[in-house]
Parts: structure tokens; sequence; C-alpha cells
């Protein structure tokens, strides 16, 4: 599903490089839970942002179900986002100045999915997430474990394939983050939906199957 081949990022600097990514080959099959660990500036959250094409690299391959990322222009690039990517956020990164329902609901009007497609949709996720009853507040509303929820529903809504996660329970206590990974893990083994997550927690990393260690740039 996924492949990396001498993969690279770096910034000029001066008349010299700042690596921040060297020479990282992967692959991830389909089905996969991965995890992506090591210390603070070890290039993960970077090595993630390729993967989710939020992010270039400067060198190397990237192949995503088959398909050559680099050779594709911006368009297709963000069609492949649109319909093949989940992406859930530290941060949650939703829009404050709509409901729970509308964050959940935006994915799609983007893809121009019809009304009542788009309502049957988000009714799902809403129930199976047990957050019917919030879906008319907006995200200050909401506790951190919920917001995330609404995060995590806001990426599957467009059923991606993959799931790319940077550290999701980073700004929740420890119950909130344990809900958090059993949902993932659940999406993984029930729904078959391939997880990437960066994350410092070995407890989370425990949740997938395989997990992938970054230090100073290389894959160790």
């Amino acid at each position: 599903m996924i492949e990396l081949t001498g993969i690279g990022k770096y910034y000029k600097q001066g008349f010299g490089k700042t690596h921040i990514l060297k020479n990282i080959g992967l692959i991830i099959d389909q089905g996969e839970f991965v995890s992506i660990m090591g210390p603070s500036g070890s290039g993960k959250s970077t090595l993630l942002h390729i993967l989710g094409l939020l992010e270039e690299p400067s060198e190397g391959t990237y192949n995503l179900l088959g398909e050559n990322v680099n050779s594709l222009s911006e368009k297709q690039r963000t069609e492949i986002h649109r319909s093949t990517i989940g992406f859930v956020f530290q941060a949650y990164h939703l829009i404050d100045e709509l409901t729970v329902y509308e964050n959940i609901e935006t994915p799609l009007l983007y893809q121009k999915v019809g009304s009542s497609e788009r309502k049957s949709r988000v009714a799902e996720l809403l129930d199976r997430f047990q957050i019917v009853a919030k879906k008319d507040l907006f995200p200050s509303q909401l506790s951190g474990g919920q917001q995330q929820l609404v995060g995590i529903a806001r990426a599957l809504i467009a059923n991606p394939k993959v799931i790319f996660a940077d550290e999701p329970t980073g700004n929740l206590h420890s119950e909130q983050a344990d809900q958090i990974m059993e949902v993932f893990q659940e999406l993984n083994q029930k729904d078959g939906v391939t997880i990437v997550q960066v994350t410092h927690s070995e407890k989370n990393a425990a949740y997938g199957n395989r997990i992938i260690r970054l230090k100073d740039g290389w894959l160790v």
C-alpha cells in the first residue's frame, strides 16, 4: 500500500543543508497498524506529513496504492488526499465556528456528496462514537476527548483507506487516551483501516502491530 524508497528531507541553510530525514526505506501493507516512535527532533512528524501528502520529500520515491506520488500534479495530490487519506491531529484542528455535525460533514462538501448521503454518513458516525447528543454543540463546548472523537469522525467520513494520526492523544488525560486508542484499534481490526500514528507512548504503540523507530532522521 505504502512504499518509500530513499526518502530524504532537508532544508537549505546558507551553503549547506539541514537534514530532517535521511534515506528512509519503508513498506506498509494494507490493514497494518503502525506506530512511529523516536525522540523529539528525530523526524517523526515530518515523515508522517510526507506520508499524508502534507509535505513533499526533497529526494526519493513515494508510492501510495501503486501510484508514484512524486509525479502527480497538485490537483491530483489533493484528490488522493480527499479520497484516500484521513488525518487526525494532536490539536484537533476543528473549525470553531462550525457545530460538531458541520465539522464532520465538511469533507463531504468538498467531495460534492449529495445532501441525503451526507446526512446518512454523518448520522452513522455520530451514533458510532456516541456523540449524537453533541451534534449541535461547538468545539469549545466539548472536552478534549470529545473533540478528538469528532476529529476522528471527520477523518473517517470520506471512507479513507489509511488514517495518519500525529500524537492523537497528546492533549488528553489517560482515560480519554485509552478510549481514543481503542477506537483506532477497532477501526483497524474490524474495518480494516490502515493506521499510521506518531506517538511518544509505548502504551499507545502497543495497540498496533508494528513499531518503526527513528533517530536523528534515520530508521533505527
